[in-house]
């Protein structure tokens, strides 16, 4: 036990390592949640836990939204079926790694956050404006990493549409062709048996367009989101130091756009051994490169 505590601590130490924290926070709060609904029913006080997971859920009433706003982020952390968090987290894994790859860490929890709030939002805002959803607004409850995972996987789509997944019995498949296809699923199965659901679904894949397409206009929609988070560590950890250079007074960052130089060692390296042969951190500088242009 004291083993698996450190490998989880550890997991949350790391720098870079936002993918594995996002699907251990997800699993953490599934078992968590499981192993409470079990000691409830035991003592028979299951309808007690149907109360507290309640506060969790995001509601499609904006006046029960008004009770609880905070679960237009704590929904997309909270699942209570073991295919649908296990489902959630291997597609999150396997998209999820591209966007690691190819716009880095801090963007891809961005993506993950902006996913699940516009997923809530467009649930939220169908279930109050189409009046085929009107009888279910005060009854209907949204929760799941769904909308989060949309985004990512069309985003990754967006990024890189020529990607390939080898499929079994298909062989390799652009990821363009698997996310326009989960994306039509979701649009169908709106007329099903969880509209919410797949309405969070076609928000989350909105944003996951739209964080891209913007981020190659040189609009970071997560900026906001990352500003937050670099507030909330700002209070427990102390801030950098700047190092100034001697002579002109200014100060260097780290975070600066890579020299022209460093890009044409970048694409002299793609042409003698092919893009798959790049460090995702020179990835990322090829795509900053792209945006600064």
């Amino acid at each position: 036990m004291e083993t698996l505590w450190n490998d989880f601590r550890n997991a949350f130490r790391k720098y870079d390592n936002g993918l594995v924290q996002l699907i251990l926070i997800n699993l953490s709060v599934f078992v968590f949640f499981k192993l409470m609904f079990v000691f409830m029913w035991l003592f028979g006080a299951a309808d007690i836990y149907t109360k507290i997971s309640y506060w969790f859920m995001l509601p499609a009433s904006i006046l029960k939204l008004a009770e609880k706003p905070w679960t237009l982020i704590t929904y997309f952390f909270f699942h209570e079926g073991l295919f649908h968090v296990v489902f959630n987290m291997l597609f999150l894994w396997w998209f999820g790694q591209i966007i690691h790859e190819f716009i880095g860490n801090r963007r891809l929890i961005a993506l993950y956050i902006l996913g699940g709030l516009a997923g809530g939002i467009f649930f939220i805002l169908m279930y109050n404006v189409i009046p085929q959803f009107s009888p279910l607004v005060r009854s209907n409850v949204l929760l799941g990493a769904s909308g989060s995972v949309y985004a990512i996987v069309i985003g990754a789509a967006t990024l890189s549409p020529n990607y390939q997944f080898n499929l079994i019995l298909l062989g390799p498949v652009k990821i363009i062709y698997i996310a326009l296809f989960y994306v039509l699923i979701s649009f169908f199965e709106i007329a099903g048996s969880n509209p919410g659901g797949n309405l969070a679904h076609l928000g989350g894949s909105i944003m996951g367009y739209l964080f891209i397409t913007q981020l190659r206009k040189g609009n970071d929609l997560g900026k906001l989101v990352n500003q937050a988070f670099a507030w909330l560590g700002s209070i427990f950890t102390p801030g950098p130091v700047l190092k100034k250079t001697k002579g002109n007074g200014k100060t260097k960052s780290k975070a600066m756009l890579p020299e022209d130089e460093e890009i044409d060692f970048i694409l002299d390296k793609i042409s003698r051994s092919g893009y798959d042969s790049l460090s995702s951190e020179e990835k990322q500088k090829l795509f900053q490169a792209s945006q600064k242009k």
